[in-house]
């Protein structure tokens, strides 16, 4: 077992420092079948100690680790019903998410984590409301989570909504979230949600937007970033490449 772990730490399949990978999870590369089945056994979720051996930085790093792996195709494998049940008793999660509720756009796939890893919110256009700005307060000053990160996405349907003033149900009071993006965004060129560019750079304005509104409206958020306990931050998906490009 110890020279199986060393050959592991050694080949960087698990480093322990990692948050994503330190669990005992192993990288896709070739394994025997020996060292395949107890790199797999030791797959845990996060713990308390790991997580709060990090600093918001490093969890923001391990982040965008996550996503060159997802990029790359080297994947952590990863045995989801080890880490159901290693988290069943409690969860330790080092981040939060707010994401767009597009189908594309999975969190915990794109950044390649795992059950109990990261806290997911999900709304069309990631946009911060209310019960999202109470859930992202849970997460960091009741559980202890690092980074508070808003996901925006390229070719985000809410935002063209926003952008072609639609009308439908509860959505027309959701995209008037978004709105205030539009005028704020410096774009020369068609400003149609049929032009991807200026869609895109209506989304990433959203996002910068939302960070404002979170730290505007959330004494107890803007108050833990003030200390360094957490870091707020943004970024943008790219659909058609699968990177993650931090704006803020």
């Amino acid at each position: 077992m110890k020279e199986l772990s060393r050959k592991l730490a050694d080949s960087g399949i698990i480093d322990r420092r990692n948050f994503l990978t330190g669990f005992g999870a192993c990288a896709i590369t070739p394994l025997s079948p020996l060292d395949m089945q107890v790199a797999v056994s030791l797959a845990n979720s996060l713990t308390k100690e790991q997580r709060d051996s990090m600093s918001p930085s490093q969890v923001v790093e391990e982040l965008k680790k996550g996503n060159e792996r997802f990029r790359a195709r080297k994947m952590v494998s990863r045995d989801y019903l080890a880490q159901k049940r290693s988290s069943a008793t409690g969860q330790y999660p080092a981040a939060v998410v707010l994401g767009c509720l597009d189908s594309r756009v999975p969190a915990e796939i794109i950044f390649d984590v795992g059950i109990g890893d990261t806290f997911i919110g999900r709304v069309a256009g990631n946009v911060v409301n209310d019960d999202m700005l109470g859930s992202m307060e849970f997460a960091c000053a009741v559980s202890g989570a690092k980074v508070v990160l808003v996901l925006g996405h390229t070719a985000c349907g809410a935002v063209k909504g926003a952008i072609d003033d639609v009308v439908l149900g509860n959505l027309t009071g959701l995209l008037a979230r978004i709105k205030p993006a539009i005028p704020l965004t410096k774009y020369d060129g068609e400003k149609s949600s049929k032009n991807a560019s200026y869609v895109d750079a209506v989304a990433r304005i959203n996002v910068v937007l939302g960070l404002a509104e979170i730290r505007r409206r959330s004494p107890i958020l803007e108050g833990l970033e003030e200390r360094g306990s957490i870091h707020i931050t943004g970024a943008m998906y790219d659909l058609a490449t699968g990177v993650v490009e931090f704006v803020k």
